[in-house]
């Protein structure tokens, strides 16, 4: 790899099985400061709803709690799903958020409702022409970010004036376009979405118009890492992703799962191919085989960043993976 490559997480807040959203939060807190500790880039919080093993929908009051518990990384939204709010108010959250914790924060932004449908209406009843506008909203939350807005009729406090980075989220050749044509940092969600990957980034790429934001493109591509002392035990504790992935395309909303020895009791062929394809994104086994194999993906998909999210069922397993994982990217900027 040409340049350094900075590692962040992407963290759920999954809650596991018999276990409840004030234990979540702890691990969450544990998982922040150990990134801290040695050295992830960023940790970005998801907004879903409706997902009783998801304890992220508050996602700003989740963000504003995990940088009071830690000190450098950069806190942030992976992402806000902005057809859900008004620009106002989360230019409002942000740029308190940007003044509590100054040059931390960063606003990540999705066109998508993080929900199913009737919970999409029920946060908002026009959600879906909300989401229609999404460009012309995410315009509307520069301006009440920028300091020209000081003349305007509405303005946003104490965000004015503050430089809050807005990545553009996603998983589609839409979001690539948006994010070129606004000259915005672009993350393609890999992690569950991967199969257009390569392409939107590309896109991206050969169609980025420089702003005064960015003057070159940002790529950052979020995938699964499930790292462990060997390939064997990482391969173990990766059938709970699978799982995960399963009841999503079941619709059972259960905490995730503990690692199974083997998946071929558990689900049928149409739903290992469907799984199979919604997890292409992952990377998993031990320091040296994730070596070999991220360095393949990171110089084939022309990333400029990583962001790694971890679904383990074990809290210590989970800390384990994310500090090997660390430890890959330090021999891969060697």
């Amino acid at each position: 790899m040409k340049n350094p490559i900075s590692v962040s997480i992407l963290e759920l807040a999954i809650i596991t099985q018999d276990s409840n959203a004030t234990e979540t939060f702890q691990k969450t807190k544990d998982i922040a400061q150990l990134a801290d500790k040695i050295g992830y880039k960023r940790i970005w919080l998801a907004e879903h709803h409706n997902m009783a093993h998801v304890a992220s929908t508050a996602t700003v009051v989740l963000i504003g709690y995990v940088a009071s518990q830690t000190e450098k990384i950069r806190v942030g939204s992976g992402g806000i799903m902005l057809p859900n709010h008004s620009p106002l108010v989360v230019a409002e959250q942000f740029g308190t958020l940007e003044t509590l914790y100054p040059n931390r924060i960063d606003l990540g932004l999705g066109r998508a409702p993080g929900t199913d449908q009737p919970t999409a209406e029920a946060i908002r009843k026009d959600f879906f022409e909300q989401a229609q506008r999404f460009p012309q909203n995410v315009s509307k939350l520069q301006e009440y970010f920028s300091a020209e807005n000081a003349t305007g009729k509405v303005r946003a406090f104490p965000a004015e004036g503050l430089n809050v980075p807005i990545w553009i989220l996603g998983s589609s050749m839409d979001s690539a376009a948006l994010a070129a044509a606004y000259g915005l940092p672009y993350a393609f969600a890999g992690h569950f979405a991967p199969k257009l990957m390569i392409q939107a980034f590309e896109f991206y790429r050969e169609n980025f118009q420089p702003s005064q934001y960015l003057d070159k493109p940002k790529t950052m591509a979020c995938v699964n890492i499930i790292a462990a002392d060997t390939n064997e035990e990482a391969e173990l504790l990766s059938t709970s992703l699978y799982q995960m992935f399963l009841n999503l395309i079941r619709n059972d909303r259960k905490g995730l799962q503990p690692p199974v020895p083997s998946l071929d009791d558990i689900m049928n062929e149409a739903e290992r191919f469907h799984v199979n394809q919604m997890t292409a994104g992952t990377f998993t086994g031990n320091k040296e085989q994730l070596v070999t194999d991220l360095k393949k993906f990171i110089d084939y998909a022309r990333i400029d960043e990583l962001m790694v999210t971890s679904p383990i069922f074990d809290h210590q397993a989970k800390l384990k993976s994310i500090q090997i994982t660390k430890e890959v990217i330090d021999t891969l900027n060697q």
